[in-house]
């Protein structure tokens, strides 16, 4: 039988698609499965490449299916030897490396429950989530350690290479025995209205559902040559960036260390990458570097995540990197559930628009009142689970052709003087001027207008006098009038959530406090 990874359209995708067909991607079954085993283990030979890294401080490290299959084994029989068993939390807190994928799948194969944590974490983050999940281990490396010890962790293991080596005499295979229902991933989102943003529980199974986003809103085929820069810490980074791939077993790459776009850039030309998947931060920072053009690429398939991009990044993404860059739209809580179909060749890629509904998804923009928008109305992104309307907590629309179209959070919507006006169509438009580097859109408190349009601007250069003005008349004039941005603060940095996204919350939270102070 034909799998679903032979076929490239979307024509095929829309007749060939179907819930049997994802599970014949994978060796187990609902009764018998394991995470480690499906994307590590069963491609083992040859010496395959199962991951490329590119180091902030310049250097490469390559690693093979072989070197980490036989390393997580130990780490497992380690694990099992200290008595962690089914389903005990082990917290992973180390940077991209050799250490943090054999940690990984270790755990996986033991049988417990990973949970990545973001390596930037302080000690206050890892209190929260170690209150929280109260793991039995926490492995991490040595810079990190003191932290997470300061942070409350338990039983802290430096996993670095004195570690692994110190694991030879441990059996290099595992006798893994998980069914597809166990819990193997508890992932932490990078939300930002609670102090402790949600933990998501992913059993062994839920990455025969990843497919539906790896095959559909990545493209990931056979013979692509992957790369996601996105941290394993958080969702895109570790289920699309890293296990998806894998378990195709398709190289894959990553960034690690502080980010640089030209780190970045120069990885990409030297791995010869085709396939890329990032979040619209990425992009955005590889644009404004100035670099983007100084070096050569490969891509067939680009696809973003995380928020919307702004339609200049689009347009000199499509320039220089040769091909249109295709919206991949979901949650951690949710998956991906709207996509541009990377690949897809008869499939037209409409400008500003997230895509259509993924396959097996049942998307809807409905009214306040539960009924179905009409085409072109905004309304709120739902999706039906379980036979239920689900909440996105984000505002779209849809044309009459079944694209999305994203209107921002439900809480980005700025009511001023009874207008409704989207956050992020102000700020696309101001990230189209030419002096504007990075942009953030909220509503401030106004004792008129209820809410002004304020945006917080970071600058390519130094203000220049009637800087101001000009960009406001620049949003007037791609925008309805009512729009433009009444406050302008030009900053030199702007809050962001840990995944790279620029935090209103923060900023809008600022703005009431100002407020309540000044009366």
């Amino acid at each position: 039988m034909t799998r679903l990874t032979e076929f490239t359209s979307y024509a095929d995708a829309q007749k060939h698609y179907s819930k049997e067909g994802l599970w014949e991607l994978f060796d187990g079954n609902r009764e018998r499965f394991n995470i480690a085993h499906e994307c590590i283990d069963r491609h083992v030979g040859d010496d395959r490449v199962a991951l490329r890294i590119a180091h902030s401080d310049g250097t490469d490290e390559v690693v093979t299916f072989d070197e980490i299959s036989r390393r997580s084994s130990q780490i497992a029989h380690f694990l099992t030897d200290k008595g962690i068993g089914k389903g005990e939390r082990v917290a992973v807190m180390i940077e991209p490396s050799l250490a943090f994928y054999c940690a990984l799948f270790g755990v996986i194969k033991a049988g417990a429950v990973a949970v990545p944590m973001f390596s930037l974490f302080g000690p206050d983050g890892i209190r929260l989530r170690v209150g929280d999940c109260e793991p039995a281990v926490f492995f991490t490396n040595d810079e990190k350690a003191p932290e997470a010890i300061e942070g409350g962790a338990k039983n802290v293991i430096v996993v670095d290479q004195a570690f692994l080596d110190g694991l030879v005499d441990l059996p290099t295979t595992f006798d893994w025995d998980t069914t597809g229902r166990d819990l193997a991933v508890l992932q932490y989102t990078s939300g930002t209205t609670r102090a402790l943003p949600a933990a998501v529980q992913h059993n062994h199974q839920s990455i025969v559902t990843l497919m539906v986003a790896a095959l559909y809103a990545t493209g990931i085929r056979p013979g692509d040559r992957f790369f996601c820069p996105s941290s394993p810490a958080w969702g895109h980074g570790l289920w699309h960036g890293t296990l998806a791939p894998l378990a195709m077993g398709v190289t894959t790459g990553t960034f690690s260390g502080k980010f640089d776009p030209v780190r970045l850039l120069k990885a990409l030309q030297d791995f010869k990458v085709t396939n890329l998947t990032a979040a619209a931060t990425h992009y955005r920072m590889m644009r404004n570097s100035g670099e983007a053009e100084n070096f050569t690429y490969c891509f067939d398939k680009l696809s973003f995540t995380g928020e919307p991009i702004d339609s200049e990044t689009a347009t000199y993404v499509e320039h220089v990197f040769g091909t249109k860059v295709r919206s991949m739209y979901g949650t951690t809580e949710i998956g991906v559930i709207i996509a541009n179909y990377p690949g897809a060749e008869d499939l037209e890629v409409r400008d500003g628009a997230m895509g259509k509904a993924v396959l097996g998804v049942e998307v809807e923009v409905q009214r306040a009142d539960g009924s179905p928008a009409a085409p072109g109305e905004t309304g709120e992104l739902m999706v039906k689970k379980r036979g239920e309307w689900f909440p996105t907590k984000d505002l779209g629309r849809v044309d009459e052709d079944g694209y999305f179209y994203h209107g921002g959070r439900a809480d980005d919507v700025i009511i001023s003087a009874g207008w409704t006006i989207g956050a992020i169509e102000v700020e696309d438009a101001i990230l189209s001027h030419p002096a504007v580097s990075e942009c953030g859109v909220v509503g401030a408190p106004d004792p008129v207008r209820g809410l002004v349009v304020k945006a917080f601007i970071i600058l390519k250069g130094q203000e220049t006098e009637g800087l101001t003005e000009d960009i406001q008349n620049h949003v007037r004039a791609r925008l309805a009038r009512h729009e433009y941005p009444r406050q302008i603060a030009f900053v030199t940095e702007l809050p962001k959530t840990p995944a790279g996204k620029v935090n209103r919350k923060i900023l809008r939270d600022q703005e009431a406090a100002k407020f309540e102070a000044a009366e």
